[in-house]
């Protein structure tokens, strides 16, 4: 198995227990290797192992968010991918946010810098594309607030609840918190 297939499977562990709750035998299970094996890809161990999640989760988002966010089509149709690759990387609002379980107890002072960097982005990529609309500066932070506090908000219900329908409810409100005159 390759170290990405296997970072494959270490995503949902941490996405779903956190940093402590992610052990070594439920990442072990997860990834069907021993923990001999598991400490030959990551030699720095569970720390190294989310690390390696969280540049993973990084580089999704890169992917299927920020760069069509940069691209030249309308900013309407960017908003839609921007919906669509919200819903994909929170697989409908089954999958919690790995800023949020990662910014608990141990793993806070391990990865805060680089959860704050990440959160810094979305704000800022989304800051951008409503700047794109003529608004100020500071009201298009506010508008990108807004519209991450939905969908962390919109998890934390579907977690809770076991209802998908409100994570589709909050992200389907995006293009008016953003876009809205």
């Amino acid at each position: 198995m390759s170290k990405q297939e296997v970072i494959n499977k270490l995503v949902p562990v941490f996405r779903h227990y956190g940093y402590e709750g992610a052990t070594v035998s439920r990442l072990s299970a997860a990834t069907g290797l021993k923990k001999a094996s598991l400490y030959y890809h990551f030699q720095g161990g569970k720390e190294q192992m989310a690390e390696a999640v969280l540049e993973h989760i990084g580089d999704l988002l890169e992917e299927s968010i920020f760069l069509p966010l940069r691209s030249p089509i309308p900013i309407e149709e960017r908003i839609v991918i921007l919906i669509e690759g919200i819903d994909k990387l929170y697989e409908s609002g089954r999958a919690p946010c790995v800023l949020a379980v990662m910014s608990l107890g141990e793993a806070d002072a391990l990865f805060h810098q680089a959860l704050e960097q990440s959160l810094e982005k979305w704000l800022n990529e989304l800051s951008q594309i409503v700047e794109e609309t003529g608004v100020s500066k500071k009201e298009a932070r506010i508008r990108a607030e807004d519209a991450v506090m939905l969908i962390q908000g919109a998890l934390v219900l579907v977690r809770v609840t076991n209802n998908t329908q409100l994570f589709q409810r909050a992200i389907a409100k995006i293009p008016q918190i953003l876009l809205s005159d």
